[in-house]
């Protein structure tokens, strides 16, 4: 399923200031690199060369060729990446000339398997290849913190240790079957339950301990909620930066609920508007816009309060409050721009009073206030993700700091060594050793299967498909 005789090619999303990345890996990239870049001229091993790359037979650009060579490289091959500024078209057909190599053969890389030749060249052992992924998906620093502990390798590290007691307990075991005819005794049977029992227990630390990647994957959903004509869509245009919602004077303008990606600075997270908040709905519209609305906010993690703070009336805005449950509360005093500037904190005292919270000020025509709320929105989010060992607010220093980061995948497979060697303690107190025997070696292969290649390849298969091509 993963070749590793020929050469592969991606084409890497372009960076932040412009440039688009080719990358290589196999036997062929030498040779095309000798084709197509000038001059080239590396050191013994690797390098890092400015020149020039061949696009076709009329056209040559600037490039940074960066190249690795076998097998000090990511991926164990010769890898090479190049490095240019240009258009989408100019690398299409860049990436064209290489695929146009037939002797070594090149093709295109299929996602995630520049990573899957690191993992199976051993460069790197699988939940490390997770990990790459699961740092280049990251959507706060709790994900990526969590990601970045995974490619340090600490649960491959906690997972060895666990086999490795495992392996000390079981060849005391099969010594025991090998020699059953002499008087001679390697361990006791309590003296083996014992060990097991200590053995069970770390692996019951490393479960309750761990932080499950899955539990931080998902961005959270944070609402914008209001009466009608609360200001709530000319905020969601300006948190994120683009006219995502259409903006009138009219009331009930928005009927469907709008989405967005908001990206804070720790954190992103869905950011949506719905249909204002209506007390009583009083035709068919109004009424499935009020339950759009509804349902979206009873599955929001956050959800952000808008009042016109212009207004003298805030009856309405005060019956729509108690739909919002107030652990999930940030209230937003919108329309500051329509005050003048000393009637604001008259205006603020009035609504702390009147709901009983705090509430910033806003304007989103002007930006007065949004810095401020993009801040408490950040602060939120990352109070969302899971504490360990019962820590209330955690910082992600605090949070992570000793906790193993495990997918669902690896905790699986640490249930399965559990359960293996619970089974095996109950054979042993039978007094059936063979049977205890196997037991064990099922929990070993259980927790090999975290990190080692012995893995089915259907597995390896679940596991890079999640990846971007190119990584």
């Amino acid at each position: 399923m993963y070749p590793l005789n020929d050469t592969i090619v991606a084409v890497s999303s372009p960076t932040a200031d412009g440039r688009a990345i080719l990358r290589m890996s196999g036997p062929a990239a030498l040779p095309i690199l000798r084709r197509l870049f000038h001059p080239f001229d590396l050191g013994p091993n690797s390098g890092l060369v400015r020149g020039t790359i061949a696009v076709d037979a009329d056209l040559t650009i600037d490039a940074d060729l960066y190249f690795y060579a076998s097998p000090r490289s990511y991926t164990g091959q010769d890898l090479a990446e190049l490095h240019i500024h240009t258009n989408s078209s100019v690398t299409e057909a860049l990436a064209g000339a290489v695929l146009a190599t037939k002797d070594p053969p090149v093709r295109m890389a299929g996602p995630g398997e520049f990573t899957a030749r690191a993992y199976l060249n051993g460069k790197i052992d699988l939940t490390q290849a997770e990990a790459v992924n699961e740092v280049v998906v990251s959507s706060n620093t709790y994900q990526l913190a969590a990601a970045q502990k995974l490619l340090a390798g600490r649960l491959g590290t906690a997972a060895a240790a666990a086999r490795t007691r495992i392996m000390d307990c079981l060849s005391l075991i099969e010594a025991g079957l090998d020699f059953s005819e002499e008087d001679v005794e390697f361990i006791t049977r309590a003296g083996a339950v014992e060990k097991l029992a200590l053995i069970t227990e770390r692996l019951k630390e490393l479960l309750s301990g761990g932080i499950t990647y899955e539990s931080l994957i998902g961005l959270p959903a944070v609402g914008i909620a209001g009466v009608s004509n609360a200001g709530k869509s000319t905020l969601l245009n300006t948190l994120l930066g683009r006219q995502r919602s259409i903006v009138s004077n009219q009331h009930k303008t928005t009927r469907d609920v709008l989405t967005g990606i908001l990206t804070l600075k720790h954190s992103r997270c869905i950011l949506f508007d719905c249909a204002g908040l209506i007390v009583e709905p009083t035709d068919i519209l109004d009424q499935l816009a009020q339950e759009a609305a509804a349902e979206a906010l009873r599955n929001s993690s956050v959800v952000v309060f808008c009042v016109d703070i212009s207004k003298a009336d805030h009856s309405e805005d005060a019956a729509i409050r108690r739909l919002i449950p107030p652990e999930i509360l940030v209230p937003a005093a919108t329309k500051c721009d329509l005050l003048e500037h000393q009637q604001i904190s008259k205006r603020l005292g009035i609504l702390n009073s009147l709901f009983r919270t705090r509430f910033t000020a806003v304007s989103a025509q002007t930006g007065f206030g949004i810095e401020k709320l993009r801040q408490l929105l950040d602060l939120r989010i990352m109070g969302l993700a899971p504490a360990v060992a019962g820590s209330a607010q955690p910082q992600v220093s605090e949070t992570l700091h000793d906790a193993v980061t495990l997918t669902a995948r690896h905790r699986h497979a640490v249930v399965e060594a559990i359960d293996n060697i619970r089974d095996a303690v109950v054979e042993l107190k039978a007094g059936n050793d063979e049977l205890t025997a196997m037991m064990l070696r099922a929990a070993f292969q259980s927790l090999s299967t975290i990190e080692q290649q012995n893995i089915d390849e259907q597995i390896l298969d679940r596991i890079f498909s999640r990846f971007c091509i190119g990584k």
